[in-house]
C-alpha cells in the first residue's frame, strides 16, 4: 500500500469534519512548502504529520495534528518566534500551537507571519510522504 493510501486511511477514522479541516489545512501547508518532507506518525493520542526538511523528526518544524475534536497547527520551535498577538498557545520550553477552527486560519496574517519566522532561510529538495510509525494501540478518532 502506498504512503498516500495508508495516510487516507488513518485520516478516515475521523469524523467528516475533523477530516475536512485537516485535508484542506495539508492541501494549503503542501501548497506553502513545496518539497517538504512529510512525516506521518499514527499516535496513540492523535494523527500527526510533520514537515520538515529531512525524514528525522528533529528536522520538522511544522505539524498538522488530528484529534478527535479539533485540528492543531504545531510549531516545533515555537517558543522562539515572536508573536505580539499572543495566538500562539501552550507553555512548555520549545513547542507552541494554534487550534486550527478551519484551514482558513492558515492564511491570516498573523499566521503567515509565525511560519515565515519559523521557516527562517528554510528550503526544501524534494516532497516525500514516510509513514514514520503506527502505534498498536490508540484512543478511538472520534467523539465518544
Amino acid at each position: 500500500m502506498t504512503a498516500e493510501k495508508q495516510l487516507a486511511g488513518f485520516m478516515g477514522r475521523y469524523t467528516p469534519e475533523i477530516r475536512a479541516v485537516a485535508n484542506a489545512a495539508l492541501m494549503k501547508m503542501r501548497e506553502r512548502l513545496p518539497g517538504a518532507v512529510e512525516l506521518v506518525y499514527d499516535n496513540y493520542n492523535a494523527l500527526v504529520i510533520a514537515f520538515g526538511t529531512t525524514d528525522r523528526a528533529s528536522d520538522a518544524l511544522f505539524s498538522i495534528v488530528l484529534y478527535p475534536r479539533w485540528v492543531t497547527l504545531f510549531f516545533l520551535d515555537g517558543a522562539r518566534l515572536r508573536h505580539p498577538k499572543k495566538i500562539l498557545e501552550g507553555s512548555g520550553k520549545i513547542v507552541r500551537h494554534i487550534v486550527l477552527k478551519s484551514a482558513d486560519d492558515l492564511d491570516k496574517p498573523e499566521v503567515r507571519e509565525l511560519m515565515k519566522q519559523a521557516l527562517g532561510k528554510t528550503s526544501f529538495d524534494e516532497r516525500r510522504l514516510v509513514i514514520k510509525s503506527v502505534s498498536k494501540k490508540q484512543r478511538p478518532r472520534r467523539p465518544r
